[in-house]
């Protein structure tokens, strides 16, 4: 998946950049308060954007 469509996805679930690291950035649920990093490269995995969810339950 698209990194870019991947984020958008994220901010329409309502979750919200925390900070950027040196190779991810940390993205929050604020409606849980759980964060996930969130890699900088163009294409992330099917199975990576899936783990990523479920940290941040959504």
């Amino acid at each position: 998946m698209k990194r870019g469509d991947f984020v958008r996805e994220l901010i329409a679930a309502g979750c919200s950049l925390k900070r950027h690291g040196s190779r991810h950035d940390i993205y929050v649920n604020p409606a849980n308060g759980m964060q996930a990093p969130v890699p900088r490269h163009p294409e992330i995995k099917d199975s990576l954007c899936a783990l990523i969810r479920k940290q941040l339950r959504l």
